[in-house]
């Protein structure tokens, strides 16, 4: 008989906001649930659900802004992103791709809707996970990864149950493209209904999952609907998905925590509030990089 790890909950984010004026984003931790350590890696995780935006003559998003001490992961479902920093690196990824910047040491970006997506408008769909850096790497020099639909990891359910696109980590032994500083594993999931992922996972590493479509069966006796963020124990088994709708969509998050004081402070996530003063002293002055970008 499998056992099954425990859930230790299921929950809801905060109610829907706007982050400039280009992505309404419902903030699921830390701000929507008090998790602190208990989702290390993870420290952030804002999901802008299926929304339509109007034409717009005027590009929308966020203006340049400073990060240091952890990296952003954005994951686009619909619509169009674009990404520029003041280290020279510029993307933009449509549905199925991922941007993941490395802020280590400190960099400035901007990020904003595609300037055809602009114009025409549409539906927008993304998530934007914030990853924390182990204080050997949170001075790590500024990088950035342009993961493609086509270059991720795909593993097909038995039966044509549904799909496993594998970001980052490995399922089933098939890896996903992304480089990170610590074990991490990021999975999307679609699901036919009766369609079944079943994985297991270092029970040591904090897991949980996101809804994004339907409705889904987990670990064969806990219902979670769209919304749902479902919060697994740290306790050894399998963990079961089972999708009870066409089409399902679940974002599967998991990974090794890092046992480490965190202090963070606007778009700064350090060790230590001196390190926070630092770190506001070095864009201040300029240390950074200029906004004119």
């Amino acid at each position: 008989m499998t056992t099954f790890r425990t859930i230790e909950g299921i929950f809801r984010g905060a109610p829907f906001h706007m982050v400039g004026d280009g992505f309404r984003v419902s903030n699921y931790f830390p701000s929507g649930n008090n998790f602190q350590h208990r989702i290390s890696p993870f420290i952030l995780m804002d999901y802008n659900a299926p929304f339509v935006f109007p034409p717009s003559p005027s590009v929308k998003g966020v203006g340049a802004h400073p990060h240091r001490g952890f990296e952003t992961v954005t994951i686009a479902y619909e619509g169009s992103i674009e990404h520029h920093d003041n280290y020279g690196n510029h993307g933009i990824i449509g549905p199925g791709d991922v941007q993941w910047m490395t802020a280590g040491s400190g960099l400035l970006h901007k990020e904003y809707h595609e300037t055809e997506f602009s114009k025409r408008g549409g539906l927008f769909q993304m998530i934007q996970l914030w990853v924390n850096l182990p204080k050997a790497h949170k001075m790590h020099a500024p990088k950035y990864q342009e993961l493609l639909h086509a270059q991720m990891g795909r593993v097909e359910l038995p039966e044509g149950g549904g799909t496993v696109r594998v970001i980052a980590g490995e399922y089933e032994g098939v890896a996903g493209p992304a480089s990170t500083f610590t074990p991490i594993h990021l999975f999307d999931m679609t699901l036919k209904p009766n369609g079944k992922a079943a994985f297991e996972l270092p029970s040591a590493y904090n897991t949980a999952a996101l809804v994004l479509k339907g409705e889904v069966k987990v670990n064969g006796d806990r219902t979670a609907q769209e919304g749902d963020f479902v919060l697994f124990g740290n306790s050894p088994g399998a963990i079961s998905i089972e999708g009870l709708t066409d089409d399902t969509v679940v974002f599967v998050l998991s990974g090794e925590p890092i046992n480490e004081p965190i202090y963070q402070h606007g778009p700064f996530v350090m060790n230590s509030r001196e390190e926070i003063i630092e770190a506001f002293q070095d864009f201040q002055s300029g240390k950074m990089g200029s906004t004119d970008f």
